[in-house]
């Protein structure tokens, strides 16, 4: 808003220091705000390093019992079991929220329960390998899951961040400055009707002293 623009008023400088104080009141909310997010950031990078490392592990031991069913029921056999294998039920998505920004949440699939009696008959080192694979799948999803939640909090710190700069950098400031100019028009006008009151006395005294005069005479 353009100094020239604001009315020098005292319900103007009374509304502007109001939203002052909104405006201060909201610098705290956002603050808060970015610091929970910074937290949930920190705690949700270290989960999915965690994850990270675990998916590591599970790979080598899903390839180990691979080898071994390998070994156990050979190549050729192994090929063919795993073409007869069921199909896995799509991935469901859903959402949840975190500090406030909304995340999705991935449900693994499973076999369909149909299918699933099959497995059954499957020789133990391929069952082996086939949950041990079943368990790298969940990390993956649980790391995607993670994944995207950071990306997500990390978009919305430096949204939160802008907003609370924008009011601690422009607005605040900016209200600052129209309370300073309604108070410098007020010592103004202070002024003006001080040396007006001035003027009107020394005219008062002089009408008055002309008066003495002819009175005198």
């Amino acid at each position: 808003m353009a100094q020239e623009n604001i009315r020098p008023t005292r319900l103007e400088l009374l509304r502007t220091r109001r939203r002052i104080v909104l405006a201060k009141k909201g610098l705290n909310l956002l603050k808060l705000k970015r610091s929970a997010l910074i937290a949930e950031f920190f705690n949700l990078s270290k989960q999915a390093l965690a994850l990270r490392g675990d998916l590591q592990k599970k790979i080598g031991r899903g390839y180990a019992s691979i080898r071994q069913a390998e070994m156990m029921e050979g190549p050729t056999r192994l090929e063919s079991i795993s073409m007869l294998l069921p199909e896995v039920l799509p991935v469901k998505v859903s959402t949840k929220n975190v500090m406030g920004v909304k995340t999705p949440k991935v449900d693994a699939g499973a076999y369909s329960p149909v299918a699933a009696p099959a497995l059954l008959d499957l020789p133990t080192p391929i069952m082996e390998s086939i949950r041990h694979f079943q368990g790298i799948y969940q990390v993956i999803l649980d790391i995607a899951e993670k994944e995207n939640a950071l990306r997500r909090l990390l978009k919305e710190i430096e949204k939160t961040k802008r907003r609370a700069s924008a009011i601690e950098n422009v607005l605040i400031p900016r209200l600052q400055g129209t309370v300073r100019y309604i108070k410098f028009r007020f010592d103004e006008l202070e002024r003006d009707a001080f040396s007006m009151l001035k003027t009107v006395k020394r005219k008062m005294e002089a009408e008055e002293a002309k008066a003495a005069d002819a009175l005198a005479a």
